[in-house]
């Protein structure tokens, strides 16, 4: 019998989430061989040698180290931290896998923002952009408009493309890193998106989605997911569920928009990070004025059961798990 062909997951040392660390998991758990490709060769990505993935170290900026990394994959999920150049990346993995000829499915994560991101609102008038985005922002920030020209390219590529756009994993430093302060010191859940509702979704149903596109793609093959959590909830459920995860009350303080981003992604990210922090300031700008209130229900069709809930996915946060046992 012939050796199966490896799949490539990119973006396998990544941080918020871990969704290619637990696809990996999973797919080696059904044994199928896997290549992880990750952008240092450090103790996490020891720790995927270890899970049993072949490890490939590269940049995906460079179009060499993609080349090689594609070498005898025909399937691939390809996802990459913010960025600037993350169309690039696209870019150039979409350029070696039309060059290799024979993928099967080229797996690309996306954000749910692209499910309104079309031409015409995106080429709107100023006050038209402004009063549809919610008042808030004009635009979009740089990285949701490299998720839309990565679509683009992708789309006029001809490759066997399958898009996943989520919306806010509930994983995300908005929901998950900036709040523990507070929670852990007041029982207070510090948020400035008033009474409108999100719908985060568990990285966890991302991973199990994509891993079973990889495994069997031919049904996926030109279609586009929107993938939301189960229910859109307000912040006083929210600070219900992190009460139960912390085993301590917590109650929901509605906070100055402006004041809060300067607090928690201004004084901390933009000078670090400064491409991150835009696009937080902007996606904390969109949740305040409700853009994040949708709830598909695409996630149950796929996976034929509900989202794990927000509650499920903070009991299993690596971060609130360290941090409760600090406190």
């Amino acid at each position: 019998m012939s050796k199966p062909h490896p799949i490539l997951i990119t973006g396998a040392g990544g941080d918020v989430g871990s969704i290619s660390k637990t696809m990996i998991n999973m797919l080696i758990e059904k044994k199928y061989p896997v290549r992880a490709f990750v952008r240092k060769d450090d103790e996490r990505a020891q720790a995927l040698r270890q899970l049993g993935a072949e490890v490939f170290v590269g940049d995906l900026l460079n179009v060499a180290d993609v080349a090689a990394a594609l070498k005898g994959c025909r399937r691939v999920y390809f996802s990459m931290s913010l960025n600037p150049y993350y169309t690039d990346a696209t870019i150039l993995m979409a350029a070696a896998a039309r060059a290799q000829g024979d993928l099967e499915v080229f797996l690309n994560i996306s954000e749910f923002e692209q499910s309104y991101m079309d031409f015409t609102r995106m080429t709107a008038p100023y006050e038209a952009r402004r009063e549809w985005l919610g008042g808030l922002v004009t635009d979009w920030s740089p990285q949701p408009r490299a998720h839309w020209a990565s679509e683009q390219a992708l789309n006029w590529s001809g490759l066997p493309v399958v898009n996943i756009r989520a919306t806010m994993f509930v994983e995300n430093p908005i929901l998950a890193w900036f709040p523990l302060k507070q929670l852990l010191g007041a029982g207070e859940l510090h948020l400035p998106f008033g009474k409108h509702r999100i719908a985060p979704i568990a990285a966890y149903d991302v991973a199990e989605i994509c891993t079973r596109i990889l495994i069997d793609p031919s049904p996926h093959v030109s279609k586009t997911y929107e993938l939301t959590g189960p229910e859109a909830k307000d912040m006083q459920s929210l600070a219900e569920d992190y009460a139960t995860t912390l085993g301590r009350p917590v109650s929901y303080v509605p906070q100055d928009l402006n004041a809060w981003i300067e607090a928690y992604i201004n004084g901390a990210l933009a000078a670090r990070v400064p491409h991150t922090a835009e696009h937080l300031r902007t996606i904390t700008r969109l949740a305040a004025s409700g853009r994040y209130e949708a709830v598909t229900g695409e996630l149950e069709d796929l996976l034929g059961r509900a989202p794990k809930s927000f509650r499920w996915a903070l009991e299993r946060s690596p971060r609130l798990l360290e941090a409760r046992g600090k406190a």
